[in-house]
């Protein structure tokens, strides 16, 4: 059994002519909490999309326990996807459920368990979370901190081997972040998964993970552990970490001469 349970392999990905991904290589091993970072609009939620199956790429292969999830029939992807648990941007609550029943869908929806037992399930999952005594609050009752803390229990309802998160951390004010950060990592151990963590927040991601992409131009442009990325040299890694304005990475979205488009907004 390899120690990787998902592999990205010269991963290529793209919409239309603007090619996002140009040969992406990855590896995620077991039991590792590993985050996927860099600028806006370089692909990283793409990634999880790939893996979970949601995209197909137009080259390379993403294999998840060795399966090559683009050639899953649909009951091989339903199969895959059994093993893994995504928390949304935002959460992504149901806003006319309650908690418990936000926590209870995935267990319902893919086993025949009693609801006796789907019951012990949520008491656990809301418990390990902080928040059984919230259980019958509708998600529009919540704050920011809790939502996300409501869809985490429901991202691990069913003990995946596998916990995406895209942007757990948006939104959030200094103590919920220190509160989700402390569960991913305490429930990724506890439940011996691999966690992916798509992200911006460099400070926050730096202080548990284990590992670290950065990815820029379609490619990994740089990786290693937190501690090593902190000290790089490397012009893009260094402007990122460090929040700097000026570096490899522009404000600005590639366009035409300034000048030349404003004289030609006036000539119309």
């Amino acid at each position: 059994m390899s120690d990787n349970i998902v592999e990205i392999d010269n991963l290529s990905f793209g919409y239309k002519t603007r090619l996002l991904h140009k040969g992406i290589n990855m590896k995620f091993p077991r039991g590792k909490v590993v985050a996927i970072m860099g600028g806006s609009g370089s692909g990283k939620t793409t990634l999880l999309r790939l893996i979970g199956g949601q995209l197909k790429p137009s080259g390379g292969e993403v294999r998840v326990t060795g399966e090559v999830v683009h050639k899953q029939d649909r009951k091989g992807l339903q199969k895959l996807r059994r093993k893994m648990g995504m928390l949304f941007q935002q959460g992504a609550l149901f806003t006319d459920l309650s908690v418990y029943e936000n926590v209870a869908f995935p267990i319902r929806e893919h086993t025949d368990l009693p609801e006796s037992m789907i019951r012990d399930l949520v008491m656990m999952k809301l418990n390990a979370v902080g928040l059984r005594g919230a259980r019958n609050l509708k998600a529009t009752e919540l704050s920011g901190g809790m939502a996300r803390r409501v869809a985490l229990a429901r991202a691990v309802a069913l003990d995946p081997s596998i916990i995406m998160y895209d942007e757990p951390f948006a939104g959030l004010d200094p103590i919920s972040m220190a509160v989700i950060c402390n569960l991913i990592r305490k429930l990724n151990d506890a439940l011996g998964a691999t966690s992916i963590i798509v992200t911006h927040d460099v400070q926050e991601v730096f202080a548990f993970a284990d590992y670290v992409y950065f990815v820029a131009d379609g490619v990994v442009a740089a990786e290693g552990v937190p501690d090593d990325l902190r000290k790089s040299e490397m012009p893009f890694v260094h402007q990122f970490v460090h929040g700097e304005v000026d570096g490899p990475v522009p404000f600005h979205y590639a366009a035409p001469d300034y000048r030349q488009d404003i004289l030609r907004s006036v000539n119309v």
